[in-house]
């Protein structure tokens, strides 16, 4: 991978089939989960909560492809249940099974850079490094 001056690539980074396809300058995370309340006849309040399902939503700043992906020649817009990797000093957290949701794209000629990118993760998987 030849992407000189870019700190973060080994640490956030897209994965497809096994193969590094992106290296991602930043992101953003944000996951909602929606809760019911659990109501029982003649109580003022309810007795307890029902968690739902969790909804991982991540924004994604400056992608830029790998030397293989180019090669390849990967198409971003078809590509769906890839992974996002985001290595920390003690943790890797590893959205998967993502789907884009909103793309947007900027490059120069004989380069691959994608702005913005939004995507939907069905799990988040937390391991200790």
């Amino acid at each position: 991978m030849s992407i000189a001056g870019f700190p973060t690539s080994s640490d956030i980074y897209l994965e497809a089939d096994g193969v590094r396809v992106a290296v991602v300058q930043s992101y953003t995370a944000k996951t909602t989960k929606s809760s019911t309340a659990v109501e029982a006849f003649g109580e003022a309040e309810p007795v307890a909560t029902a968690p739902g399902q969790a909804a991982h939503v991540i924004e994604l700043t400056r992608l830029y492809a790998t030397d293989e992906a180019i090669r390849d020649s990967i198409d971003f817009y078809s590509l769906s249940g890839f992974s996002l990797v985001i290595c920390k000093p003690d943790r890797k957290i590893i959205y998967s099974d993502c789907q884009w949701s909103s793309i947007q794209e900027s490059a120069s000629i004989g380069s691959m850079v994608l702005e913005k990118v939004t995507l939907v993760a069905s799990r988040r998987i937390e391991t200790g490094v």
